[in-house]
């Protein structure tokens, strides 16, 4: 690694440390030739899919985005960072696991579902109906039928989804 100071060619590693997480490692170095310290973060560098959107254009994937769409479904939801976050990386990782060098942004699409599903169902209805295209009432009614089915089924505890309904277990997530 080049010195940032004296653009050197050679430094020394004389710390390392795992992030919290594990994804990245911070390496405190010095440099042979002025002596100046400085820290590099490492990380895993994975080629994500390419993603294909419905028009057919061909967009490198940007978590960025991937956040910017969680952040809009599940805006003033009570909802904490950390599982925003957790959520955002099982996306990725799933990703990541499709092995795949292409993949249709639907199938994103189905994975962001799942994740808001799991976090914050009127979060997730909201996202169904832009990603879905829900034309008229009766295509929200589908979905909450569908939604309220499955959560009798798995005893989800979620806040209810209409006024007068009982909520899962009775257990709201909140912050």
């Amino acid at each position: 690694m080049h010195c940032p100071f004296c653009q050197h060619l050679d430094t020394r590693v004389i710390d390392s440390r795992v992030s919290d997480d594990g994804a990245t490692i911070r390496r405190r170095r010095v440099c042979e030739a002025c002596g100046e310290r400085f820290s590099t973060l490492e990380t895993i560098e994975l080629k994500l899919p390419v993603i294909i959107k419905g028009d057919g254009r061909r967009e490198a994937f940007d978590a960025r985005k991937l956040r910017v769409g969680f952040d809009r479904a599940l805006q003033k939801r009570q909802v904490a960072e950390e599982q925003i976050e957790a959520a955002v990386r099982a996306v990725v990782h799933q990703l990541r696991m499709t092995a795949e060098r292409e993949l249709p942004s639907r199938r994103v699409g189905e994975f962001v579902m799942a994740e808001l599903r799991k976090l914050d169902h009127v979060a997730y209805v909201r996202f169904a109906s832009v990603y879905r295209a829900f034309e008229d009432v009766a295509d929200f009614r589908e979905e909450l039928d569908r939604l309220e089915h499955d959560n009798a089924v798995a005893g989800e505890a979620q806040l209810p989804l209409l006024d007068g309904e009982p909520a899962g277990n009775g257990k709201p997530r909140r912050r």
